[in-house]
């Protein structure tokens, strides 16, 4: 039986579900660099492209990088990750990629130039975030951060112990009101 195609239901990735307009959708997480939260005070973030060739595309689709050590220079009005860990394709052939060379970032040339200067300010430096899909291609959450001091670090624990202290309390006390 033909279905004429305006009555058929709309297919279509998770752009097609996005709300109020929004531009894109769902994200698929492939890699975090939680210390990168823990080493340095998230100034400004971005989403960025990446160039990314087919094997390393295959690799991340199984789940497999890491961002520990990279890190993001500005080189002749081009955004450049570094060290950022993407294992060679297992099934891959003569065409794999090295698994730590530098890939192109993809940014507007304003936020290029916002970061070059940025980032050469004292203390300030570019550091990936994440790595996940969105809308079946490859993004890079990445941020202008500032290092913390040592003491910066035990701050930021503290503050964090606290604030579990007393929502641990404030369950606590809610728990008791709801017994008694």
């Amino acid at each position: 039986m033909y279905v004429p195609k305006e009555s058929q239901p709309k297919k279509g990735g998770t752009a097609a579900n996005a709300k109020d307009g929004e531009k894109g959708g769902k994200r698929r997480m492939i890699a975090q660099n939680k210390k990168a939260r823990h080493d340095y005070a998230i100034i400004d973030t971005y989403e960025a492209g990446l160039v990314l060739t087919g094997t390393e595309v295959k690799s991340l689709r199984q789940g497999r990088a890491s961002l520990v050590d990279g890190f993001v220079q500005v080189d002749r009005g081009e955004a450049w990750l570094h060290n950022a860990h993407i294992p060679e394709y297992s099934q891959g052939s003569w065409t794999n990629h090295s698994a730590r060379r530098k890939r192109k970032l993809l940014l507007h040339r304003e936020e290029i130039d916002k970061l070059a200067v940025k980032s050469e300010e004292t203390g300030h430096t570019i550091v990936p975030l994440a790595l996940y899909f969105k809308d079946g291609r490859a993004k890079a959450e990445i941020a202008l951060a500032r290092g913390k001091k040592e003491y910066d670090k035990r701050q930021t624990l503290r503050e964090k112990q606290d604030r579990r202290d007393t929502d641990r309390a404030i369950a606590a006390a809610k728990r008791r009101q709801r017994g008694a």
